[in-house]
Formats: structure tokens, C-alpha cells, sequence
């Protein structure tokens, strides 16, 4: 808990929900991207049309998905359809203005596994899998990630490519012919992060109250660069803290303190 009376997970689904426009149409990862993007919609944004990987578009929750089939999507969605449909028609069709995606490890250039840790034929860690993020990371117009920082989530080389963000850098998307923007914001519990319009290795433009460069390297496992113009991250305001407190709390209601996806 910060001196202003906010945690750290607080801070980082606040100010990732922040990004978030009503305008915009976003495939939602299931925990901490869920989150983000349903705060933003009970705040700032709420006309932004919220699409989940069953097939659930428009959806409106009033507690946070265990997972993509939780029924609470479909019964607050405006419509449901076949997932074959929801990625051929809606993503693939460039219907998707933002991706909004988790980690289980990634790179300084934005790609991600979520699919083992260690050698995939003899993984230390089999991981849910990819799901559909590979399809999102590279046909949504951008993507936006958000994750606890650790060195074992921020890494100098994944164990596995899940979801390609920039590669190796530079131009790859484009010389691979990929022609969305792929990640353009990461978002963790200490920093705000961008891509370098050049390089695209991730630049920490922001960093939240009451953290240093040191806090932010430590838990990093690359060399961090920082941006000339480094920002403070403005601190939650009582709506936004009020609204993901409140949507936790009838989270954890309804699933009777089980395993909630919950942010903070």
C-alpha cells in the first residue's frame, strides 16, 4: 500500500484502463487486461465495445470473468457468435482496434509466451498455452500488455514465442508482412511503458508514484532505458479506486474467494 492509500496492482490496472477510448473495440485477455479494460468501460470509456474469445461481443460484466466461457459474458454481451466467426469475420477482418494481452514472460521488444518455461520438450513449467493471442497480437490494430514486473516475467530472451510482438526489433513486423502496429503500450505495477519509434525495444516513459529507476531495474531482467522526458504517472482518483475496489469486491462475492482474475 503506496503513502497515498493505493497498491501497486491498483496503480497498474488504473492506469492501463487509462489508455482505453469509448471508441475503440478491444479483445480482451482474461485477469489483469480484463480488468483494466472493465474499468475503463464503468469510467472513462463507456461506449467501448469489449469482445472476449468465446464469441461475446459487447459484453458488459458486473464481476470479472473466471475465464472466456464464464457465462457472465454471454448473459451481459449485446451478442454472442461462433468463434470461427469472431476470428475470421472480427479480427481478421481488421474489426479490432486494440488487443489487450497478459504474460507469463516477456521480451524488451514485446513478445510474449505464455506456453512453457524451459526447453518445450522438457518444460519446468507447462503454461495455459497461447490461445488466441497469437491471432490477436498480430491482426488487432495494436496491442496493449500489462503485467506484474519481476525478473522472471521480464526476461532478456523468452523460452518460447507465443505471440510475436516486434521480434527482433526495427522492422521485422513489416518484413514479415504483418501490417498491424503490434505492441504499443505496456503497462506494470511500477511504469508505463513505449515502444521506441526506431528500435521498438519497450522505453519507460512513466513511472508511478513513488518509484525509482532503481525499483524499476530491479525488477527488470534487461537494461532499461528511460525516456528523456520522464513523467510521473498521475495517481488514482477516488472514482477510478472506488470502481475497481467495488467491481473486486462483487468479484469475490460471486466466486466465494476462489481464483477471480482479480486485480489487486
Amino acid at each position: 500500500m503506496s503513502d497515498n492509500g493505493f497498491t501497486s496492482n491498483e496503480m497498474m490496472t488504473i492506469a492501463a484502463s487509462r489508455a482505453l477510448k469509448s471508441a475503440d473495440v478491444c479483445f480482451v485477455g482474461i485477469g489483469a487486461p480484463s480488468a483494466a479494460c472493465n474499468i475503463a468501460r464503468l469510467t472513462h470509456a463507456p461506449d467501448i465495445t469489449l469482445i472476449y474469445e468465446s464469441g461475446t461481443i459487447g459484453t458488459a460484466p458486473n464481476v470479472l470473468p473466471l475465464s472466456i466461457g464464464d457465462g457472465e459474458l454471454c448473459d451481459t454481451a449485446v451478442t454472442t457468435v461462433s468463434v470461427p466467426e469472431m476470428f475470421r469475420y472480427w479480427l481478421q477482418g481488421g474489426r479490432v482496434t486494440i488487443g489487450f494481452l497478459g504474460a507469463a514472460q516477456i521480451d524488451r521488444f514485446g513478445n510474449i509466451n505464455t506456453t512453457v518455461i524451459g526447453d518445450y520438450d522438457a518444460p519446468k513449467t507447462r503454461l495455459p498455452g497461447g490461445g488466441g493471442a497469437p491471432e490477436i497480437a498480430s491482426s488487432c490494430g495494436e496491442i496493449f500488455i500489462t503485467l506484474k514486473q519481476s525478473r522472471r516475467s521480464m526476461v532478456d530472451k523468452i523460452d518460447f514465442f507465443t505471440s510475436f510482438g516486434h521480434g527482433e526489433g526495427g522492422d521485422h513486423r513489416e518484413r514479415l508482412g504483418i501490417t498491424t502496429k503490434g505492441p504499443t503500450l505496456m503497462v506494470t505495477d511500477l511504469a508505463v511503458w513505449k515502444p521506441d519509434p526506431v528500435t521498438r525495444e519497450f522505453t519507460v516513459v512513466s513511472m508511478h508514484p513513488g518509484v525509482t529507476r532503481e525499483m524499476v531495474q530491479a525488477e527488470c531482467g534487461w537494461t532499461v532505458r528511460f525516456a528523456d522526458q520522464l513523467e510521473e504517472t498521475p495517481a488514482p482518483t477516488e472514482t477510478e479506486l472506488k470502481t475497481l475496489r467495488d467491481l473486486n469486491a462483487r468479484t469475490k462475492a460471486a466466486h466465494s474467494g476462489g481464483k477471480s482474475g482479480e486485480a489487486a
